[in-house]
């Protein structure tokens, strides 16, 4: 199959001359028209006064309390590449990102604001991998490819009781052909207190339609000592029920490590990234991501993906475990998509 310009690209596509169209979309150049940027007026107590247009004017916004804001509305077909926010600790768990694909009214991506860049428990940390990196302090980078052929939008809405100022963003997207091949980026986040009776939470479930699977985030909070990774993860996969398709061995090593997380560590497709331990005083913050990029789940008519929350009893029993587990999944699919669950509010969303 030939590759459409809009995702040709990587490393060994550089040299490739295509006829993409360049944009990018901040608060310089909210609308991203060709020409459009640094064209602010400064006002009388602006940094830039002295200077006018053409210079730095309208770096960012201020995201009022119970705001939506829109920070990208794009006519197709193109591909978003890059997707860059900062903004103040207080907005990662406060804030919910929000895209929507060729005009769908529901959303394919709805997630806390952190957790869609691994930043899970309303805390920052530094994230080195391929899709999604956050370099100190809080620069936020997203570089899953994002088709879209008629219509793209995205939001962000303020659900705290303060304003947010300060919030930086920018989009970067190619206007360019995309191929019937091309699936939707979607993202979805959940959280769940398992409990000793069912100690298990869903990463994911509804899913109907072809597509695949591309990753896991989770923001894991332990609330009892000793070791809690011993539960596996599965993939129920094309009607799989009682058991799954893909079945793991254990949480970290689902997470590509074994025998537990003894430091943090941060690879192109996977990482533990918080200074937690199961030995520490209790809770415990674990931040883990597993991006599918050389192996996604494939599935053609639905997939159900689940995480066991288990440790140890005394002599060698497996204990089910009471902990603290909010997720986010990531997968491309087309359209249209079952519509998600609702997300909960912020007092359900409130990390610590």
């Amino acid at each position: 199959m030939t590759l459409p310009d809009g995702l040709t690209f990587g490393l060994g596509a550089l040299p490739l001359i295509t006829d993409a169209e360049t944009r990018s979309i901040s608060a310089e150049n909210p609308d991203g028209a060709k020409g459009g940027g640094a064209k602010a007026v400064p006002e009388a107590t602006n940094p830039g006064r002295e200077l006018g247009p053409g210079w730095k004017i309208r770096p960012c916004i201020t995201l009022k309390a119970g705001e939506t804001a829109t920070l990208a509305d794009i006519k197709g077909p193109g591909v978003i590449r890059h997707l860059w926010i900062t903004v103040r600790p207080e907005a990662l768990r406060s804030c919910v990102l929000r895209f929507y694909w060729d005009g769908d009214a529901a959303p394919s991506i709805e997630v806390p604001l952190g957790d869609f860049f691994a930043l899970g428990h309303g805390l920052r940390t530094t994230v080195v991998s391929l899709p999604v990196a956050v370099c100190p302090s809080g620069g936020m980078n997203a570089y899953w490819p994002m088709p879209f052929r008629k219509h793209a939008r995205i939001t962000v809405t303020n659900d705290y009781h303060e304003d947010h100022g300060g919030f930086f963003y920018q989009v970067d997207y190619a206007l360019t052909a995309m191929p019937k091949e091309a699936g939707y980026l979607h993202a979805q986040w959940r959280r769940s207190l398992t409990t000793r009776a069912q100690p298990e939470h869903v990463i994911l479930d509804g899913v109907r339609g072809r597509g695949h699977y591309v990753g896991t985030y989770i923001a894991w909070t332990q609330l009892s000592g000793g070791w809690w990774g011993e539960g596996e993860v599965k993939f129920f996969i094309d009607g799989d029920s009682a058991h799954p398709t893909y079945c793991g061995t254990g949480t970290e090593d689902y997470f590509c490590g074994s025998y537990g997380f003894p430091k943090p560590f941060s690879g192109p497709y996977t990482g533990t990234t918080l200074p937690a331990s199961d030995s520490a005083e209790m809770p415990s913050f674990w931040s883990l991501y597993r991006w599918h990029i050389m192996d996604p789940i494939h599935f053609k008519k639905d997939l159900r993906v689940t995480i066991q929350a288990l440790g140890w009893w005394p002599g060698g029993k497996y204990q089910p475990l009471t902990d603290d587990i909010a997720s986010t999944a990531y997968w491309y699919q087309r359209l249209p998509h079952v519509p998600f669950p609702a997300l909960p509010g912020i007092n359900e969303r409130f990390a610590r």
